[in-house]
């Protein structure tokens, strides 16, 4: 049997607001614990009273972007958070390391480590749950990818600061990484149920990206010249053109002529590339354009390949409100019937800033669509999920991984 527990406290002060944790969970059992805070947290004090207060237990999360969500409401980014998995019949394990220079033979060594960490070396997960440096997700899919292809989820996200200026931070059972990655294996005894969606659909123009720019192994995920993150044209003309006519002149004159970043401007308008059919529904991966160079070349949080077909997409707040508590609900539909006991959910740390003081209803749906049973909702720079049966990197996303009682 599966229960789960949520505690989080905010206080400036790390050691104050462990000590209110602690009051919360007194006498608490976990095979798993996921943990968010906000990034001026000690997470090195963070790690030490969790490998004391749960000792040889999975440990996975980190810092997101200017707080997390629970079944209690939002909190800020002076919090910690804690969803604690108790479940004697089930197995997990965790491991962590830095990326190091080639980051997909890292994520299959880390995954083989948290296999080995809970007596599983050689099984199948039923879910692989994943925290890591924003970056080189494509890479570190890669490796994981190579050792159970599509046959479990992949599940995950990219951790987050409050204003992207590198301050995110991985935590697992090692310690603290600041260009690392956790990995965990989940084997619920009653089992898991996955949900990754994205809340944009299509705005009408599209074309097919003609050229990427080459960039060197290990600097941004980039590793052939014809797939990157730096797209120079679409349909052979310099892709921040195209993109800005696309999307109503969304980027400013001044950006176009000196290059800049677009981050906050583009959330309601990404791009997407196809990533097929589901029952004859067209399944989107969302790609955010996240600056613009001087030469007309447009960056992004996501690899794109040339020759691939992408769209413009367009969002709404109340749509992005309403989408996690979509994703909360078809996680839960997933468990075939089962009883519900809880629910670990990745949003968007751009749809966080999108949907603003409409937050709280954000986590209000989900705890109603997940019965207010307890969950936890980190924000990340980067989302990792199953989508049209892959296990695949986007942007703008969100994911749910219920798991039955």
């Amino acid at each position: 049997m599966t229960t789960m527990q949520t505690a989080a406290a905010s206080d400036t002060d790390t050691a104050r607001a462990l000590a209110a944790i602690e009051t919360q969970i007194a006498g608490a059992r976990a095979s798993c614990v996921f943990v968010f805070y906000g990034q001026r947290h000690d997470d090195a004090h963070i790690h030490r009273w969790l490998s004391a207060r749960f000792p040889g237990v999975a440990i996975i999360g980190g810092t997101s972007c200017g707080g997390f969500m629970t079944d209690s409401g939002v909190w800020d980014s002076n919090s910690i958070g804690l969803l604690l998995v108790d479940d004697e019949s089930g197995e997990y394990g965790a491991a962590s390391g830095p990326l190091g220079e080639d980051a997909a033979a890292t994520a299959e060594a880390l995954l083989g480590q948290a296999l080995a960490s809970c007596g599983c070396a050689g099984q199948l997960p039923e879910v692989i749950w994943i925290y890591q440096q924003p970056g080189r997700e494509e890479q570190t899919m890669m490796g994981l990818r190579r050792v159970v292809g599509d046959r479990c989820a992949i599940v995950g996200g990219s951790s987050a600061d409050d204003d992207v200026s590198g301050q995110w931070r991985q935590l697992g059972p090692e310690g603290v990484w600041r260009d690392g990655m956790v990995v965990c294996v989940l084997f619920p005894s009653a089992g898991a149920g996955c949900a990754f969606q994205g809340g944009y659909e299509p705005a009408g123009p599209n074309g097919v990206v003609t050229r990427v720019a080459y960039h060197p192994s290990g600097e941004s995920g980039t590793v052939t010249a014809t797939t990157g993150r730096e797209l120079l044209a679409i349909d052979d003309r310099p892709a921040a053109e195209v993109y800005r006519e696309w999307t109503g002149e969304v980027i400013p004159p001044h950006i176009m002529r000196d290059g800049g970043t677009i981050l906050a401007a583009t959330t309601m308008c990404p791009i997407a590339v196809d990533a097929g059919r589901v029952e004859g529904v067209t399944h989107y991966l969302l790609v955010h354009p996240e600056s613009v160079s001087a030469s007309g070349s447009l960056t992004t949080f996501c690899e794109v390949s040339v020759g691939s077909r992408v769209f413009a997409m367009k969002g709404e707040r109340r749509r992005l409100v309403e989408r996690a508590g979509r994703a909360a609900d078809l996680a839960h539909r997933a468990l075939d019937g089962g009883t519900l006991a809880g629910c670990v959910m990745v949003y968007c740390a751009g749809c966080k800033l999108a949907v603003g003081e409409s937050l709280d209803e954000v986590a209000a749906t989900v705890a109603a669509r997940m019965q207010n049973r307890p969950f936890i909702g980190c924000f990340t720079f980067g989302e990792q999920g199953q989508l049209s049966q892959c296990n695949v990197h986007g942007n703008l996303m969100i994911s749910a991984v219920a798991f039955a009682h």
